[in-house]
């Protein structure tokens, strides 16, 4: 029988990356290095004077926070910190370049890139732990969230797996979705719980006046 999915309720979740950090590109994970000048320019251009949201999530690691606290007392919306929407932790490989990573442990980078899953870094948080601690977050705040619209202010990696549980990608390719400095990617979902509906509207995109 075809399952009926209740559309009485949409919930939108706008999620955004931060800009560029202090320390420039590495495997930074869960270092807790704030934003660069450039990287506050970035998040401050990406939404611009637009806030259509009706609440504000952020991951607790500054780069994150710090633009969300801005952004909710500007326009005086509700703003919360979640743990669970860190970036995945890389272990022995946070503050490495790939460069660096390529010279001193190429095999296991190697071996990373072609099966995340099976070959978690020395010391890294897996794959699978990372995706139970996000899918759990974005569950919860469908739930108590219903029928808004919400702003996460989160980490390429947080983003790619919210991405990739949508679509229903397998977990070992979620690494091919591109998530630039200040991106936004908006998902839809209509109705609750297991008949909920989600579905990508648009991914590494900007506000604009219509929203």
């Amino acid at each position: 029988m075809k399952q009926t999915v209740p559309t009485s309720v949409t919930t939108t979740i706008d999620l955004i990356r931060h800009g560029e950090p202090v320390g420039g590109k590495k495997y930074r994970g869960q270092i807790d290095d704030p934003l660069s000048e450039k990287g506050w320019r970035q998040m401050r251009e990406a939404v611009a004077d637009h806030c259509p949201w009706d609440s504000i999530i952020s991951s607790s690691l500054s780069r994150c926070s710090a633009f969300a606290e801005e952004l909710a007392q500007r326009h005086q919306r509700p703003l919360s910190l979640d743990a669970r929407l860190m970036e995945i932790g890389f272990g022995e490989w946070e503050g490495a370049t790939a460069s660096e990573l390529l010279e001193q442990q190429a095999d296991i980078l190697m071996k990373f890139w072609s099966d995340p899953v099976n070959n978690t870094p020395p010391g890294a948080e897996t794959l699978t732990a990372f995706r139970d601690r996000v899918i759990a977050a974005w569950n919860e705040i469908l739930t108590t969230h219903a029928n808004q619209h919400v702003l996460l202010v989160g980490h390429a990696g947080m983003m790619r797996m919210i991405i990739r549980h949508v679509l229903d990608m397998p977990l070992d390719k979620m690494f091919r979705i591109q998530v630039g400095n200040a991106s936004i990617t908006r998902i839809q979902v209509d109705g609750l719980g297991e008949e909920a509906l989600p579905r990508l509207l648009f991914h590494d995109g900007r506000l604009f006046t219509d929203v």
